[in-house]
C-alpha cells in the first residue's frame, strides 16, 4: 500500500469514527427533542412515516439490485445504487427524526405474542442500525481506496446487516401504522 493510500485511509478512519458515534447520539439527542413541547408553533410532520418506510424499503431494493450488478460485472452501477442506497438511508433519517421531533411517539398497542415480536423487531432494527453505519462506511472506503478484496470481505457483512435493517423498517412501520392518530 502507498503513503499516499495509508494518509487517505487514515483520514477516512477519522471521518468514519467520528460519523459513527455522532450520528447516533446525534439522532437520540434529537428524538427526545418534541419542538410543539417547547412551544414551537409548527404542525407535526405526521404524512412522513409511510414516506421514509417506503424510503426503507427502496433502500433494500436497491441493495439486491447492488448484489446483483457486482455478481454480472457492473461495477459502476454497482457503485452507483450503492451510492442511492446511502442517499436513502440519509434521507430516511433526516424524515425519521424530522417526524419525531414534531410529534409525539405511538405507542404499539398489539397483545400477546405479536408485541413481543414487534419489538423483538424493532429493538433488534434500532442496535442494527447503530451497528451498520461504520460497516458501511469502511465498506464505502474501502471501494474509495481501491482496495477491493478488503471490499469484498467487508460488504459480505455488511450486505446482510444492512439489507436486515431496510426491511425491519418497513416491517416495524407495517406493525405500528394502525396505531398512528
Amino acid at each position: 500500500m502507498s503513503k499516499d493510500t495509508l494518509i487517505q485511509e487514515k483520514r477516512y478512519k477519522k471521518i468514519i469514527t467520528i460519523l459513527s458515534i455522532a450520528i447516533p447520539i446525534a439522532v437520540a439527542a434529537l428524538f427526545g427533542i418534541n419542538l410543539q413541547k417547547l412551544g414551537v408553533n409548527i404542525k407535526p410532520l405526521s404524512f412522513l412515516p409511510p414516506i421514509y418506510a417506503t424510503i426503507n424499503g427502496l433502500t433494500a431494493i436497491l441493495l439486491i439490485f447492488s448484489v446483483v450488478a457486482i455478481k454480472n460485472g457492473k461495477r459502476k452501477l454497482h457503485e452507483r445504487l450503492n451510492t442511492l442506497a446511502i442517499a436513502c438511508s440519509v434521507i430516511f433519517l433526516l424524515m425519521y427524526v424530522a417526524y419525531h421531533m414534531t410529534s409525539n411517539s405511538t405507542p404499539y398497542e398489539g397483545e400477546g405474542i405479536i408485541k413481543y415480536v414487534y419489538y423483538f423487531i424493532l429493538i433488534s432494527h434500532i442496535l442494527l442500525s447503530i451497528v451498520i453505519i461504520p460497516f458501511v462506511l469502511i465498506t464505502l472506503m474501502r471501494a474509495k481506496l481501491g482496495q477491493f478484496k478488503q471490499h469484498k470481505k467487508m460488504a459480505k457483512i455488511t450486505f446482510p446487516l444492512w439489507l436486515y435493517v431496510a426491511i425491519t423498517g418497513v416491517i416495524v412501520y407495517v406493525m405500528i401504522s394502525p396505531y398512528y392518530v
